[in-house]
């Protein structure tokens, strides 16, 4: 369903998916060169996610791709949503330079980011 709309249509899902994603986490973990990284970081995911889907034995066209990069990044941001106030703490120490061990990030964070992608990773491809 969501494959067969105009390119234009889903290459607008993917920046608004990139743009919602690198808003939180500057928003979430405002680390020091993070606006310049997680724009770039986001498009090498996107173009790599492209390139595998055309490597398969299904050979997954760019439409379906972005779909999936779509809702795939906006599961991950949901999904991080609830550890927002640990990650803005984490980044914040290591802006004043304070350096830690190990870094803790509890299970029930990354249940609800695992389960968040997966879930809507799978709605994606039931639309596409």
């Amino acid at each position: 369903m969501l494959a067969s709309l105009p390119l234009i249509y889903l290459l607008l899902m993917a920046v608004m998916a990139t743009f919602l994603f690198c808003f939180a986490m500057a928003k979430w973990a405002p680390v020091r060169k993070g606006r310049a990284a997680w724009p770039l970081i986001c498009g090498a995911c996107c173009l790599g996610m492209i390139l595998v889907g055309r490597l398969q034995y299904q050979n997954w066209s760019a439409q379906h791709m972005l779909v999936l990069y779509s809702f795939g990044w906006t599961g991950l941001t949901i999904g991080l949503f609830p550890s927002r106030r640990l990650m803005h703490k984490y980044a914040t120490e290591i802006n004043e330079g304070v350096k830690r061990e190990k870094y803790e990030f509890p299970a029930r964070y990354q249940i609800a980011a695992i389960s968040s992608v997966i879930i809507v990773t799978f709605l994606g491809i039931l639309l596409s």
